[in-house]
């Protein structure tokens, strides 16, 4: 009982507030940032983005993939992951059901079904939830705590993050000049 105490002592959470969050998001509405801003700070503790380089970091990446809190839905229609049994897409209209949804994109009925065992929702059968402003957030948490991204913020290893996230470099220079402008907003 008294290690859990501890650590829970030494985590703490990093608040933002609008205005450093408009900053770092100029093309966000402003409804926009209040939507996902409570839950942005509600679950930073939870899943440790609690430093200045771990959340600078998480917010580049979920800046790129949402346009800046604009998409919580991919755009594309998701026929492209058809298919696709990498991502676990086995059954007919598993690649636009279970096409990137969320604050970082959760895409593939695998990554579905994983997030609906941890986190007790059932995104199979309601895939359209990771959509909502919290479930965006939290989703986007719990991929990055996932993928053990914070020991890549740590280590300032922005370009393997971007790789684990989208597969890719896609959209490399965005999410470094995002990343660029956070760490100067949250000194």
């Amino acid at each position: 009982m008294s290690k859990l105490k501890n650590l829970k002592k030494n985590v703490t959470n990093m608040i933002l507030t609008f205005n450093q969050l408009r900053d770092i998001y100029p093309f966000a509405r402003p409804q926009k940032i209040n939507d996902f801003l409570p839950f942005i700070n509600k679950y930073s503790s939870q899943y440790e983005v609690n430093t200045r380089l771990r959340m600078s970091a998480f917010l580049a990446q979920i800046g790129h993939e949402s346009g800046q809190l604009k998409f919580t839905e991919e755009i594309a229609d998701g026929s492209a992951y058809e298919g696709r049994v990498d991502l676990g897409n086995l059954f007919k209209g598993d690649g636009k059901r279970y096409k990137g949804r969320g604050l970082i994109q959760i895409t593939g009925r695998a990554n579905y079904k994983d997030i609906s065992d941890d986190l007790g929702i059932d995104f199979i059968k309601y895939p359209e939830k990771l959509s909502e402003p919290e479930l965006s957030v939290k989703s986007a948490y719990w991929f990055w705590n996932r993928q053990k991204l914070n020991i890549l913020a740590d280590q300032q290893d922005f370009k393997r993050i971007t790789k684990l996230i989208n597969g890719g470099y896609n959209g490399i220079n965005d999410r470094y000049a995002l990343y660029e402008k956070a760490l100067k907003i949250l000194k």
